[in-house]
């Protein structure tokens, strides 16, 4: 089921958060068995045959994660086993026999597995809760509490990737089980926000950047930046939207998720837009691979090192593909050179750290989202003018005659099918996510008035009125 459909919208929330909050006034865990049978109904509702697949994984990680508690490292070990090894096999496996034919050409068939919606969330916040346990950060888990902790339905499919203690002491809480209106007047204006995110701008830029994908030989210098840039707001919108939604779903519960986004592209160097770019992924990755492999603790040899393996690793979660891995590289090469740029004592102007930072976080992009190394190349050749130039009519009689062959004059983007009002919508927006108050900042300041009101009926309706052209959200494949 997705957030930005009408069954979403207008029958499932409604119908649980009514039964949530009249069985609230009964008995807390009437309410908190009826949001459970919600959110597995949620995640069944795209295919239930991988609804008893997370429900294994959920038996066997509870029931490790109740013996772990004396410090038993192997235990744990073989609980972390088992998740990567059940995330391994239905997301690479087909990846890594593929290429084993490839290397050997042993004619290994592949095996086409069809991947679990939302497994890679859901096994990374069941390893957190592992080794959160092994450590003694949280304590006994009731059987119920641990299966609402991993199928929330708000978080469950595309995070955010929460800790158990900072989500399931909000459920205990007696003052948060009790209906607030404050809360869901706000929980609705979030997610009326992150609709409109996903449905009016990320949906629009999509159009652009899959078609500039489709024919990336063809693209000239200003198709293949626009195609780029497209895809960089695309995927910005999209899955900010969808986190916007989760927290604002939340939130009508009394359930307060993490933030997941902080204006990454406001960001003016690559560390900065880390902490600001999916803040739960990098929390994780920091939390549960760099420092374990030593962090910064060991000299700059390893400190180096270490970043690039949670890099190339972040980036291999994301997808089972190269093109994943190296734009995970990318970043991992970038964070190494900016940490020897700072340290060198070297700084740029504001405007110029911010312009190189977004142009490099806009190229890493293309890999992210190209489905071969080739056509990566093929989008980088149109960004560097390989493909040719064309500009507008109107300065052929000022420019002179260069006489390359590479600088046509006519419409700039005839085989993206678009044009300058494709550039204004994308300055706008650009504009809007590096000057303008994001949605945490818009959330802070929310008051329950007539301003607030008119806000939220406006994005819904704006929403609803996109919802005929639904599509998945981005991180559904990853």
């Amino acid at each position: 089921m997705l957030f930005n459909s009408y069954t979403y919208i207008l029958a499932f929330l409604p119908i649980v958060l009514v039964g949530y909050w009249g069985l609230q006034k009964h008995q807390a865990t009437w309410a908190k068995f009826w949001l459970i049978a919600a959110s597995l109904t949620f995640y069944a509702w795209w295919d239930v045959r991988y609804l008893p697949l997370l429900l294994l994984s959920m038996l066997v990680n509870y029931g490790i994660g109740q013996r772990i508690e004396q410090q038993n490292k192997p235990l744990l070990v073989g609980g972390i086993v088992f998740n990567l090894g059940l995330l391994g096999y239905f997301k690479y496996a087909d990846f890594f026999i593929n290429n084993i034919d490839r290397v050997f050409g042993l004619n290994i068939p592949a095996q086409h597995i069809v991947l679990p919606l939302a497994i890679s969330f859901f096994t990374f916040q069941q390893i957190s809760y592992l080794v959160d346990r092994y450590q003694g950060k949280v304590a006994h888990t009731h059987p119920a509490d641990y299966i609402l902790f991993v199928t929330f339905f708000p978080q469950l499919i595309a995070g955010p990737i929460v800790h158990h203690k900072e989500m399931m002491p909000q459920f205990a809480n007696k003052q948060l089980q009790r209906i607030n209106h404050t809360n869901i007047a706000k929980g609705i204006f979030i997610f009326s926000i992150g609709l409109a995110k996903k449905v009016v701008v990320a949906d629009t830029f999509a159009e652009y950047a899959n078609r500039g994908f489709e024919i990336a030989a063809m693209l000239n210098l200003a198709e293949a930046w626009v195609t780029s840039l497209s895809y960089t707001l695309q995927i910005y919108f999209d899955f900010s939207g969808y986190t916007d939604m989760a927290i604002g779903a939340a939130l009508m519960f009394n359930i307060t998720l993490p933030i997941n986004f902080n204006s990454p592209y406001k960001a003016t160097d690559l560390q900065d837009f880390w902490r600001r770019w999916h803040m739960t992924l990098s929390r994780f990755l920091r939390d549960y691979l760099y420092i374990p492999l030593g962090g910064n603790r060991n000299g700059k040899l390893l400190t180096y090192r270490n970043l690039l393996l949670t890099f190339l690793l972040g980036g291999l979660w994301h997808g089972a593909a190269w093109t994943f891995v190296i734009w995970g590289a990318l970043h991992g090469i970038g964070l190494i050179i900016h940490r020897l740029w700072s340290k060198a004592g070297f700084s740029l102007p504001k405007v110029v750290a911010w312009l190189v930072t977004f142009n490099f976080v806009n190229l890493a992009f293309v890999f992210f989202k190209a489905d071969s190394f080739a056509t990566a190349i093929s989008i980088l050749k149109g960004m560097s003018g390989s493909n040719g130039i064309a500009l507008p009519h109107s300065l052929s009689k000022i420019l002179p005659d260069f006489g390359t062959g590479q600088i046509e004059y006519g419409n700039m983007l005839t085989d993206l099918q678009a044009d300058a009002s494709t550039i204004l919508y994308m300055v706008a927006f650009l504009a809007l996510a590096v000057f303008f108050p994001n949605s945490n900042q818009l959330a802070e300041r929310y008051r329950p008035n007539a301003l607030s009101l008119a806000a939220t009926i406006v994005l819904t309706v704006i929403g609803l009125l996109h919802l005929s052209r639904i599509s998945p959200f981005l991180y559904f494949q990853f």
